[in-house]
């Protein structure tokens, strides 16, 4: 897919948290809940996310250089992990810090009915971005589950936004929670116990997309579906009598590099050799639309003989 699906779900998300931040804020400075200012935090954070996704898929389009010849296709995966590393460390650390505190010193809720509308505001709104996500998402997920997508996707942008909607509307049910056991029973303790659910949940999240992010960081190779697809491209290669060896990396979601060594016949003369490369790498960008840079070595078929066939000739 390229950068066009994801920024529709990125930009989706950026408008909804931004409303969703501003409306936090105002019940926080309303009610004094801390879930309600520990939630507002998150969104303030998912919205600068957001702005840090786009700015990645900015940067990855810049043309090739001398310095960076294969492009800045990674920028994407360096400015998810840049994400993750902030929903961790603002996002989360603060939520934790904060509900500690109003552990220690509860304070009591004014108006709580307020922070229940506009939490109740805020999951609808979120719900949206959530749905935009999953409408960018599906054709990539394909018949898999929605975790093996956020695992093996090649594309960083959605699954961190899928992951940052799904964390936002948990933590947007814990703070509606944790204001209703406050109310019910009289005690402010539950805010703050709602916003060190709300902290454990965003560090979780956080830990999890720098660990995938971290993979596609430092190059993930095909799929295993690729991989079969780039073989079988190969193999059925006129002149090509055997795949020696393949090694694949992925530069950005939408460009993977393909190096393969072939055996071919010794007797095969340079023109043909030429000609059976060049139909290989055809075959191989149309069985996987991804791939942008192919490397093929030909080499001679130095399989060993078995004893049983050297004895017979």
């Amino acid at each position: 897919m390229s950068a066009s699906g994801s920024s529709r779900a990125i930009v989706a998300a950026l408008v909804a948290n931004f409303g969703i931040a501003l409306a936090k804020f105002t019940g926080y400075v309303i009610t004094g809940s801390a879930a309600m200012l520990a939630e507002a935090a998150h969104s303030v954070v998912d919205t600068s996310n957001q702005a840090l996704l786009l700015f990645g898929q900015r940067a990855a389009a810049k043309a090739p250089d001398a310095l960076h010849p294969f492009g800045h296709a990674r920028s994407r995966y360096f400015w998810s992990f840049v994400v993750a590393l902030v929903l961790f460390s603002l996002g989360a650390l603060f939520a934790l810090f904060e509900g500690y505190e109003k552990i220690r010193h509860p304070v009591e809720l004014t108006s709580p009915l307020v922070a229940i509308v506009i939490l109740v505001v805020a999951i609808g709104l979120e719900t949206y971005s959530f749905r935009t996500a999953m409408a960018e998402s599906r054709p990539l997920k394909g018949q898999g589950s929605w975790l093996r997508f956020v695992r093996n996707s090649r594309n960083p942008e959605l699954p961190v936004v899928l992951l940052e909607d799904t964390a936002a509307l948990i933590g947007l049910a814990l703070a509606l929670l944790a204001v209703g056991l406050s109310v019910l029973t009289g005690n402010p303790v539950w805010d703050g116990i709602g916003t060190l659910a709300i902290g454990v949940l965003l560090a979780v999240v956080a830990v999890f997309l720098m660990t995938e992010m971290h993979s596609l960081l430092i190059g993930e190779g095909a799929t295993p579906a690729e991989d079969q697809a780039i073989r079988a491209a190969l193999e059925s290669t006129d002149n090509i009598d055997r795949l020696i060896h393949l090694r694949t990396q992925y530069f950005g979601p939408d460009e993977m590099l393909v190096g393969a060594k072939v055996a071919m016949a010794p007797d095969l003369a340079l023109a043909a050799v030429a000609a059976t490369i060049n139909s290989a790498e055809a075959a191989i960008r149309a069985a996987v639309a991804s791939v942008r840079v192919i490397y093929i070595e030909p080499d001679l078929d130095r399989t060993p003989v078995p004893d049983s066939l050297e004895q017979k000739g």
